[in-house]
């Protein structure tokens, strides 16, 4: 929701600077999201005049502009259509910077001519989306007058984010009722007085859903004169974004803007009979002000008349019986729409229009005749001609329920000390009707405002008053604690998940928080997407299926970074997968992906592998204290993993994670660039680690005996895994074996078909005493004997 300084200044009256009014939006919980000055923006540009337009000696459609500007007449060269004798324009000079096209512009020849400067459409500077042709602007604007001064702009725009539950905020009159019962000044709103009817509105409506429209009003204007607004109004609309059309479409939008109350205006004589508000029929279709086409179906309110329909109710209207400047006689539209089925139909058709944005989550039914009045005045000031009587189909919509409120409860929930009657006054600058409960009570009976349907219960009204006062009022205390109170400690779950966090961002991983959904195809790419995982009601289109792992979200975020110079992501994060089976279910992991990209540079780290990334997952399942010395690696992995560059670590049946490269398929699926490197470790399949025992092994350090190596060289069948020939060895003498490292795999002409040779270093820690010959031979022949004994091997010669 965007809006001027100035526009909210004609709804409230107040001295405050610009910084006081967003400071004090914020703490009435508006969310201010920026304040742009778009006359800075705009500085270098003025306004010119075209004198004489010439075709381009080298190019048809290109001319060659004499223009008038503040440096005097200049040649510019010009591609747009309109550009002609006599235009007013908007001019850039040399050097300005034009942000639509991201160009500082240069004196360079266009076709063989040199352009002096550049003639700007509304789309060039950002303006709106027009970039047909260069901006027509008032022809008694004096050449020299800055642009932002010329369009109204040196203004500034205020951008705030509204909660779907306050709807009245869509409008510049809604927030500054708010701001007004802060204190900040006071409302200035004026009476609307109802426009009186020259003749029966010659058009009849009728709503046959009272569910889906249940008030529908409106009334015919005959003999207007459509054709561009005037100046304050349309520079109030580029303000905001939005390119001016013609009065009546102008007059519209403004309302909405102002009110937060959506009309519609249809050209009279394309309507023929009565305008009716009912639900769709199977096989129905029309084409939108956008364009595009719409078929209908029977859960979505259309506005119709005899022959066709005209709009969707509360969402956009038809091309067919819009407005143009060749309008005459006009009905207005101004109807209430069920939140629920307009929200359901713009998500149905894609659309979001300013109107279903605010009918989803409810205009003021209370505002729909004044604001058919309020438009009745604008288009008659504006258009001139001649109103009907007002017409209206349906029934007034039942008011919020009153609640009866404790003002007392501020205090109690709150924690902010605010008397009864400020309490009052605070509820009734915001619109509330607050009457006494009867003699003897001192609770309030509040009548929630019309606009108000969001307020349930007495803690909705604590709320509304604690804004107000401003929410640093509230007490910094921490909440009292029962004597002999101790927290709880954490679950089993929730510290292997602190161990895996502090583990994963020590080895450089960046935490990431993704969503706990995908879209189907994602979880397709990677295992799941069953029917019985997708959401009934998803936040988003492209989440719509429970995810079957973290991992696709985490590869999207890191083609992202890697999209926006960020080559080198590795990011990691500890939440829930969910399966679609009884064992699978939601289980907590622990995931990281890592799109390695090295420098291009001689001296650069190779290429990393499926091996660090292992040595990365070992790490972490080390600090949650899994036997890694025992784990088996295996090559049976999902489909989504890499044949033959990725492996599961198990333990007897359980797999306690998964690493290795993703399959180029499943990274194509996401629109993720591959190869990309991942682990996974589910968090549940982890043993608890074993009790220590209360002899303890010194740490190698403090050890004052000389450690020695020997090396092995095994003959073993192709398929055996490395890790098995370096978990037997391990597993030989566990008190005098340190550590046993890989160091060679040979295959050549010396090794028999379907062998290899694998070389091993261990390195043996005396505890106690100095080994001596006998007893490196002796731990020796166990380290050959376990191997061979695991594996199948022999010991190479």
């Amino acid at each position: 929701m965007k809006f001027t300084l100035s526009w909210l200044k004609e709804h409230l009256a107040t001295d405050a600077s610009i910084d006081e009014i967003v400071e004090r939006m914020t703490m009435t919980g508006l969310e201010v999201e920026s304040v742009e000055d778009a006359g800075e923006k705009l500085k270098a540009f003025t306004v010119a005049r075209v004198i004489s337009a010439a075709k381009h000696p080298n190019a048809d459609k290109l001319q060659v502009c004499q223009v008038e500007t503040a440096q005097g007449q200049l040649e510019i060269v010009c591609g747009a259509p309109n550009a002609r004798a006599g235009l007013v324009t908007a001019f850039a000079p040399i050097g300005a910077y034009v942000p639509g096209l991201d160009v500082t512009l240069e004196a360079r020849p266009v076709r063989g001519v040199v352009s002096n400067g550049m003639l700007c459409s509304g789309a060039e500077l950002e303006l709106d989306d027009e970039a047909d042709g260069i901006l027509e602007l008032d022809p008694e604007l004096k050449v020299g007058t800055p642009v932002a001064e010329a369009l109204g702009l040196n203004d500034p725009v205020i951008d705030i984010e509204v909660t779907p539950n306050r709807p009245d905020w869509l409008g510049v009159h809604g927030i500054a009722r708010d701001l007004a019962a802060a204190g900040l000044g006071k409302t200035t709103a004026k009476q609307i007085l109802p426009v009186r009817g020259a003749f029966p509105c010659s058009i009849k409506i009728e709503t046959d859903d009272k569910d889906a429209c249940p008030l529908f009003a409106g009334r015919v204007i005959r003999g207007v004169k459509n054709g561009p607004s005037p100046a304050w109004l349309q520079q109030r609309l580029r303000a905001v974004g939005l390119r001016p059309r013609n009065a009546l479409v102008d007059v519209t939008n403004l309302l909405s803007l102002d009110r937060a109350r959506p009309l519609h205006v249809y050209d009279a004589s394309k309507v023929k009979g009565v305008i009716r508000a009912r639900l769709g029929r199977d096989g129905e279709s029309f084409k939108a002000l956008d364009g595009n086409v719409y078929n209908v179906t029977p859960d979505m309110c259309v506005i119709a008349d005899d022959d066709k329909v005209l709009g969707l109710g509360g969402v956009m209207g038809g091309e067919e019986s819009g407005s143009s400047e060749a309008t005459t006689d006009v009905f207005i539209e101004s109807a209430y729409f069920d939140p629920a089925r307009t929200h359901r139909t713009g998500r149905a058709t894609g659309i979001v229009s300013d109107a279903q944005y605010r009918f989803a989550r409810g205009v003021d039914p209370d505002f729909t005749l004044p604001g058919l009045e309020l438009a009745t005045r604008l288009i008659l000031d504006l258009c001139g001609g001649e109103p009907s009587e007002v017409y209206v189909a349906g029934e007034t919509i039942a008011p919020p329920a009153p609640v009866t409120f404790d003002p007392d409860r501020v205090r109690r929930i709150a924690g902010i000390e605010v008397k009864a009657p400020r309490v009052r006054a605070v509820l009734k600058d915001l619109g509330f009707e607050v009457s006494g409960e009867g003699q003897g009570s001192k609770n309030f009976i509040v009548q929630p405002p019309s606009w108000r349907r969001d307020i349930e219960g007495a803690a909705d009204l604590v709320e509304e008053v604690a804004r107000i006062e401003g929410y640093d009022k509230m007490p910094e205390l921490a909440p009292p604690r029962a004597s002999g109170f101790r927290a709880p400690p954490a679950s089993v779950g929730e510290s292997r998940t602190r161990l895996a966090r502090r583990a994963a961002a020590s080895l450089g991983y960046l935490e990431a928080i993704t969503w706990s959904f995908c879209s189907r195809a994602q979880a397709r790419a990677f295992g799941g997407g069953a029917e019985e995982m997708l959401v009934a009601n998803p936040i988003a289109s492209d989440l719509d299926c429970m995810r079957p792992s973290a991992l696709p979200q985490l590869l999207a975020a890191a083609q992202k970074n890697a999209d926006r110079g960020f080559e080198d992501a590795r990011l990691f994060e500890a939440g829930p997968a969910y399966g679609s089976t009884e064992d699978s279910g939601q289980q907590r992991t622990v995931a990281a992906v890592w799109r390695a990209r090295p420098p291009r540079h001689w001296r650069a780290a190779p290429q990393p592998d499926i091996f660090d990334i292992k040595r990365d997952c070992l790490v972490v399942l080390e600090a949650l204290g899994a036997p890694v010395a025992s784990l088996q690696t295996s090559s049976d992995v999902p489909a989504h993993w890499r044949p033959g560059r990725a492996g599961a670590l198990r333990l007897g049946n359980k797999v306690l994670a998964i690493f290795g490269e993703i399959h180029p398929r499943a990274l194509k699926a996401i629109g993720v660039d591959a190869p990309a490197l991942a682990f996974e470790i589910f968090l549940d399949a982890v043993p608890a680690p074993r009790a220590k025992g209360s002899r303890a092994k010194p740490p190698l350090e403090k050890l004052e005996l000389q450690p020695l190596s020997r090396d092995f060289a095994f003959i073993v069948d192709d398929g055996v895994p490395a890790a098995d020939v370096v978990r037997a060895a391990f597993g030989a003498d566990k008190q005098l074996i340190a550590d046993v490292a890989l160091f060679d795999i040979y295959r050549g002409e010396r090794m028999a078909a379907g062998k290899k040779s694998l070389a091993i270093e261990v390195t043996l820690q005396p505890r106690e005493k100095t080994l001596t010959d006998a007893d490196i031979e002796a731990a020796s022949a166990k380290i050959v004997s376990a191997v061979m004994k695991a594996t199948g091997g022999t010991l190479r010669g």
